[in-house]
């Protein structure tokens, strides 16, 4: 079922220049003097607030932090009824209500909230990607994906970029409907407008793919998860089983194939895949299983591969990160930082001091520290100190005034293994950028998940991480560093065609991981 089919027009995309126009009558309304004196901002601000389009804005966002959508609708008949001008945020937020609730009137929900949304392009009022969003979310809600995804295709008439969560609701209706055909058409569209698919993405895209037997979607969407994902969530692994144990499964695939050419694919892609298509043929065996400290499978005692990094994406990965840390934190001190690790560089290893000072403690620990250090200094190849990455604050002030730690401190310094980050600098930026430059091991327990480390991308800094991370675990026998693993936690491909897939985990570095193993008989 068509949008044009439910009564509402096609957006023509002459509109496109809605986007230009000024449509919000209150703020030149609340610019005029009043009493022939200029308004300050304070009374500026006031009176939008205060002001029938103002009122409207508050009632509506607390209708939608309650979910409130009869309140929501009652307020807009009662804004219609009494002339008040609706802008982009009321309309958007009446969008929302409408595609988030259900119940018994539901089919009369939904097309309220099309006559709202038709109401808004009448208005002229300029759609955002917020608006079509929302309106494609009431198509899925009616079972309409068509809808939702000729909505989506409108947003380039008005100048709108996309976003992943507009492909939401077509890609899940198709996929949900088994339209895999449809499905791909939504893909294929995310990728012209550049816009990267996750895992909940492939995994509908992989489970509607499996469900029609298309053994060729299947390998290419392993392969996307391989790349994007590198380990799946347990609702992904169980479609991954499933279809390894289907029947279309043990059917494909090829019973000879040019071993060079399979070797040559593995060399290029740094290891652990190849690329090459499914093979072998027969039934395949399936377990989850664990590997041991070397990568040995526990289950067909296949050795994972340690995937190679591309030292041109280490060198890009390091420009940008500079880039990064230089527009954001005081520019001269990270320069000043640069030029030093320029003079006392490479180190084998780089500590986030404050980190693994605070681990298991109560309050700053040098000692702990220390051990870290002198461990570090033991397994360098070239017998030299770590770096220690330290905030100002963290040598002025509390234990750093104790003799011992003093000495210590200045050891550290004068053997140019301790560089102090300025007072208001992120110390983050610092060991990162370091660790990355050197090549080199970086010994913290941050996970580096915040805000900080997505500016980094899910591309090249998981599989960097995965390399370079050393963890520590405190207990009463000491401390112990937990080394990278010398295999490759990601999802693998073989030689001789099996597949590898790790689960995702939590931060407890005593649990092992769970893979999942996926074989079948090699004839000789």
């Amino acid at each position: 079922m068509s949008l044009q089919s439910q009564g509402f027009q096609r957006i023509p995309k002459p509109q496109a220049k809605f986007c230009n126009l000024a449509i919000s009558g209150t703020s030149r309304r609340n610019e005029k003097a009043v009493g022939g004196n200029v308004m300050s901002l304070r009374e500026k601000k006031k009176a939008r607030r205060e002001a029938p389009e103002g009122v409207l804005k508050f009632k509506l966002n607390a209708c939608s932090k309650r979910g409130d959508v009869v309140e929501g609708l009652r307020l807009y008949d009662e804004a219609r009824k009494n002339g008040v001008e609706l802008n982009q945020h009321h309309y958007n937020v009446l969008l929302y209500l409408c595609s988030q609730n259900g119940g018994e009137n539901v089919s009369d929900l939904r097309k309220q909230g099309f006559e709202i949304f038709q109401q808004m392009i009448i208005d002229k009022v300029p759609p955002n990607e917020a608006t079509f969003t929302n309106a494609a979310r009431l198509a899925s809600a009616m079972e309409d994906p068509e809808m939702a995804f000729d909505l989506v295709k409108q947003m380039k008439g008005f100048g709108i970029l996309p976003k992943l969560r507009s492909y939401g609701p077509p890609l899940f209706g198709f996929c949900k409907k088994g339209m895999a055909d449809k499905a791909y058409e939504v893909d294929a569209h995310m990728i012209e407008y550049g816009v990267v698919a996750e895992e909940p993405e492939l995994s509908a895209l992989l489970k509607v793919s499996a469900d029609v037997n298309n053994a060729d979607k299947v390998y290419e969407l392993l392969h996307r998860l391989r790349t994007s994902v590198r380990q799946a969530t347990e609702s992904t692994v169980g479609i991954i089983e499933d279809w390894f144990k289907c029947k279309h499964a043990a059917k494909t695939g090829k019973e000879n194939w040019d071993v060079s050419k399979v070797k040559e694919g593995v060399a290029r892609g740094g290891g652990g895949w190849h690329g090459q298509g499914w093979l072998g043929c027969g039934q395949w065996r399936v377990v989850r299983t664990q590997m041991d400290k070397e990568g040995v499978c526990g289950s067909c005692g296949e050795r994972l591969a340690c995937i190679d990094i591309d030292p041109r994406e280490t060198e890009n990965f390091a420009i940008s990160l500079s880039k990064l840390a230089l527009g954001r934190d005081v520019k001269a001190d990270f320069i000043r930082f640069q030029d030093w690790l320029q003079r006392h560089g490479p180190f084998d290893a780089v500590v986030d001091g404050a980190n693994l000072s605070l681990i298991n403690q109560q309050t700053f620990s040098f000692s702990q520290l220390n051990s870290v250090v002198h461990r570090l200094h033991d397994m360098s190849p070239s017998k030299k100190l770590p770096l220690v990455i330290l905030h100002k604050s963290r040598v002025t002030g509390g234990p750093a005034q104790s003799p011992y730690n003093t000495k210590l401190l200045e050891r550290w310094k004068n053997s140019g293994a301790l560089y102090v980050t300025p007072a208001g600098s992120n110390d983050d930026w610092y060991w990162l950028y370091a660790a990355v430059c050197c090549k080199c091991l970086l010994v913290t327990n941050d996970e580096m998940r915040d805000h900080l480390f997505q500016l980094l991308g899910t591309s090249f800094f998981p599989r960097w991480k995965e390399k370079h991370q050393v963890r520590l675990s405190v207990s009463r026998s000491g401390i112990a560093l937990q080394m990278p693993p010398p295999y490759s936690i990601v999802i693998q491909e073989s030689e001789n065609g099996s597949w590898h897939v790790p689960t995702t985990t939590n931060d407890d570095l005593e649990t092992p991981r769970q893979w999942l193993c996926a074989t079948r008989p090699i004839k000789s």
